[in-house]
């Protein structure tokens, strides 16, 4: 059976301010050090499971050349533009109905363009495993990370763990974000997993549960779908993607529907969530310091500093985030990363948008 992918690629990326801006979010940026983008390493990780003509990019219209840029081999047709961001369900439909244009039938990877992935190899094998679970009946199937911390930042997914079919266990129920206390309960019972936001279905799968769950959403697809290669394409796209609701897949679907398995994932993921995830992906040194540019450190330990041609001199310094670019400078407690959303929206209510 044919395997595609969309990967969902217009997010704002607002906890890497000041480096990720509206004009050039997270997911077009470089975060490692051999200097490809997010977005690139997505597309390539995927290479070898899936080609790149069946690979869909679903972005934010302003984001269109940015892609081509950082992606010249994707034909150009699958770049699909969203008029305004609408969250994962409206996202997703967007993709599925785009591509049934193309394939009467096929595997549908969905995958957030901004994960970094360590260990490659495990991870092309437990899509292929999904895979199989997906093609085997009418299965909605998701990767879980096989946590190893209590993590209070993420969903959670309980599964049973004596129900697995093709080494993927039966989802019992989607759990929002817990308290420590909870998160602590979660990773003694081992039978959760953290919500990683991967699925993987057939396109026939996914269509049918998006009609019989999401109704009118399922009917504006279907006109954005028929009015596609017509001149009408845009302005029906626009009229009908304003009147979806901004629902989550995870909300819209999944803790509604029926078959939905689990495959646990241990290939190294991580989320990439904040300025934090850098000393997750890149080394630091022997005083526990990540930073990249032209950096002098004085008495300073466990610091992300991170610049460019400007010389930035750190003395004393602990647990600190310092990130400067040509027209923003952040300074930032570790602790305190979850603000940085309320640089932004002072600067909205100053409209200061040059800095956004």
């Amino acid at each position: 059976m044919k395997i595609t992918a969309l990967i969902m690629a217009g997010g704002r990326g607002e906890r890497f301010w000041p480096r990720s801006r509206k004009s050039q979010p997270k997911q077009f940026l470089s975060l490692t050090e051999d200097g490809k983008t997010m977005i690139q390493l997505t597309v390539e990780r995927i290479l070898p499971l899936v080609a790149i003509e069946d690979i869909y990019i679903v972005t934010n219209r302003e984001y269109r050349l940015l892609v081509c840029e950082q992606l010249p081999t994707l034909p150009p047709e699958n770049i699909l533009c969203e008029p305004f961001g609408r969250n994962t369900a409206p996202c997703i439909g967007l993709g599925a109905v785009s591509m049934s244009l193309k394939y009467e039938e096929a595997v549908m990877l969905v995958l957030p363009a901004d994960h970094m992935i360590r260990y490659n190899s495990i991870f092309l094998s437990t899509l292929r495993e999904a895979c199989e679970t997906a093609q085997m009946g009418e299965n909605l199937v998701t990767i879980g990370i096989t946590p190893d911390y209590p993590e209070v930042g993420y969903g959670y997914i309980k599964f049973h763990p004596e129900q697995a079919v093709n080494h993927a266990y039966i989802v019992e129920r989607f759990v929002e974000k817990p308290s420590l206390e909870l998160a602590k309960e979660y990773i003694a019972a081992n039978e959760y997993l953290w919500n990683s936001g991967m699925f993987i279905w057939k396109l026939t799968t996914i269509l049918n549960n998006i009609q019989k769950y999401m109704p009118d959403m399922y009917e504006g697809l279907i006109k954005i779908r028929d009015s596609i290669h017509t001149p009408e394409e845009n302005d029906v796209l626009e009229r009908e993607f304003k009147k979806f609701l901004p629902e989550s897949i995870d909300y819209g679907i999944m803790e509604k529907a029926q078959n939905i398995y689990i495959l646990p994932g241990s290939f190294g993921w991580d989320d990439v969530g904040s300025w934090l995830a850098v000393e997750r992906i890149r080394k630091s040194n022997e005083l526990g310091n990540v930073v990249s540019g032209n950096i002098i450190t004085i008495d300073t330990k466990n610091c992300i500093i991170e610049g460019t041609r400007k010389l930035i001199a750190a003395v004393g310094m602990e647990n600190m985030i310092v990130v400067d670019t040509d027209d923003a400078t952040l300074i930032c407690n570790k602790n305190s990363t979850g603000d940085i959303k309320k640089i932004l929206e002072n600067l909205k209510i100053c409209n200061r948008n040059e800095y956004i």
